[in-house]
């Protein structure tokens, strides 16, 4: 860590942007949020012991945001780990937040263009980042992923999913408008079959998938994610600060209007051996 970096303030990304309009993620944050993955705690879990990483893996994760998962990832004590993270204050965060060992970096990047090389990692994943990507720009990143795995290499994903498969067109674009309105980002959540598909089309093969109830903000899963005390220093830093707490409950509203239509899906695949 460079001098000038130790001396600036250990704050989180987005807390500079005005409350009205930074990225949800961020404001959640902010607020005291700190497992922001649509399926919660349990799912991230479950994608983790899917790809079942172990001392001989070199893991590289896309947006490692606060580096919750990168901490759970370094439990396994992988040989490697490698963050990307394109927000230069996230990577500063995240870097701060992880132990200072030998094999463990967070570097500033794309996740479509690491700039790593081909074949460098044996575990690649990333959380809630798909999700709020256009069509070309998930399969970019999806591309990347392949070429750093090694061949049987895994990569894993948690995102949200749009539910049915067959869900109409119309209800799609209600949904993607009502969510980028309230999250302040582009949510394009693909159905289950969609999200297979298209990491089929760059190379990969299927390996597992599991679901979970999208209830990032529902008082169960808030105790489940945060914990009693954390939950409830949550809710206080909501019910304290107005402005975040039109937004959080706007979000709480859109989340209700469509939990028939979102859920969150995690899907383990691998590269082919040949």
């Amino acid at each position: 860590m460079s001098s000038r970096e130790s001396q600036e303030p250990n704050v989180l990304p987005g807390t500079d942007l005005d409350v009205s309009k930074m990225p949800a993620h961020w404001l959640l944050a902010r607020l005291g949020k700190r497992v922001l993955r649509p399926g919660g705690l349990w799912a991230t879990r479950a994608l983790l012991d899917s790809l079942a990483i172990g001392p001989a893996d070199d893991v590289v994760e896309f947006a490692p945001g606060l580096g919750g998962t990168a901490r759970m990832i370094l439990e396994n004590t992988p040989h490697s780990y490698t963050g990307v993270e394109r927000d230069a204050q996230a990577a500063q965060w995240t870097r701060r937040h992880l132990p200072p060992q030998p094999g463990v970096s967070v570097v500033v990047g794309a996740a479509d263009r690491t700039e790593l090389p081909d074949a460098s990692a044996s575990v690649v994943l990333g959380e809630a980042m798909l999700t709020m990507n256009t069509q070309e720009h998930k399969r970019r990143i999806i591309a990347e992923a392949f070429r750093l795995l090694r061949p049987g290499g895994r990569y894993g994903i948690h995102e949200l999913c749009l539910v049915p498969d067959d869900i109409s067109s119309a209800k799609r674009d209600e949904v993607y408008s009502s969510l980028s309105s309230v999250l302040h980002v582009g949510a394009r959540p693909l159905p289950s079959a969609e999200w297979r598909e298209l990491l089929e089309t760059v190379g990969f093969q299927v390996e597992y998938s599991g679901y979970a109830p999208m209830r990032l903000l529902g008082p169960r899963r808030l105790i489940q994610d945060e914990g009693i005390w954390g939950a409830l220093r949550l809710v206080k830093n909501i019910c304290l600060q107005a402005p975040a707490r039109r937004r959080v409950l706007a979000m709480r509203r859109v989340f209700g209007q469509y939990q028939d239509h979102i859920s969150a899906i995690f899907l383990v695949v691998k590269k082919p051996e040949k």
